[in-house]
């Protein structure tokens, strides 16, 4: 099989899969026409096999110094209970508010002009000779004359501003071995035939809970915000596979 052969099977190959898995996403987009987009039951997340244990960069352990006599503990903030979360299953308030605001303006320009001559006008007495090797007579006063010229310029912008103000709980998922929390919280909303899902993950530390038992978005270490949906509306905005397939083999 010639090399032309080869890459036209592995073409080929390659539609065929495409094609069956967006025949494969059809059926099932098919089979819930007229019915509202499930929702996912209630699970624990540590048991889903997608689900990653955290592991960061951890202290020396130190010792625990305990005051004798002592009904304080420097770990609470207040004298009688303390209400925040600190165990793994206890839930507290994520606070999200996201304002993100970025323009950019960039553009190139590049011109370039190079220019290359040769000549041989002595060279040993042999150059009259040339005749006789070419096909015709030349000048061997000018041999080469090679010239290039190129000109590229482009321009690009970007202008993006996205506002996300939410609430949500998380439950805390895992206890590193230096006391902070890895958190995980997953909501779900379906409104007629649109099902809007908000996920949040990530790495707290204790004393950033508030006494309301809240912490802010910004204190969250590795945090992953996820906020989309899917039913109609969804469908409707996303460009058709067969679109979406073209883009990404269409090399021009």
């Amino acid at each position: 099989m010639t090399q032309h052969y080869k890459k036209f099977f592995t073409l080929g190959t390659s539609v065929v899969a495409i094609m069956s898995l967006g025949a494969c996403g059809t059926a099932d987009r098919l089979a819930n026409v007229g019915k509202p987009p499930a929702q996912s039951q209630i699970v624990n997340p540590v048991t889903d096999p997608n689900y990653n244990v955290v592991s960061m960069p951890m202290p020396a352990p130190q010792p625990e110094i305990k005051e004798n006599n002592s009904l304080w503990s420097a770990s609470r903030q207040t004298f009688f209970e303390d209400q925040r979360a600190a165990e793994v299953g206890d839930i507290l308030t994520v606070m999200i508010d996201i304002e993100d605001e970025a323009q950019l303006d960039n553009e190139t320009e590049r011109t370039r002009d190079n220019g290359e001559g040769a000549q041989m006008g002595s060279l040993l007495g042999y150059e009259g000779s040339l005749a006789d090797i070419l096909p015709e007579a030349i000048d061997p006063t000018s041999l080469a004359n090679l010239s290039s010229t190129s000109n590229s310029s482009g321009q690009g912008s970007i202008d993006r501003e996205e506002e996300i103000n939410l609430e949500m709980a998380a439950t805390i998922t895992q206890v590193l071995p230096n006391g902070n929390f890895v958190i995980y919280g997953k909501q779900e909303v379906r409104v007629n035939f649109e099902n809007r899902i908000l996920q949040i993950a990530g790495v707290i530390r204790p004393e950033d809970i508030t006494t309301q038992n809240t912490i802010s978005h910004e204190k969250i270490a590795e945090a992953r915000v996820s906020y989309g949906g899917e039913g109609h509306i969804t469908d409707v905005q996303q460009p058709r596979y067969g679109q979406q397939v073209y883009d990404i083999l269409f090399p021009f």
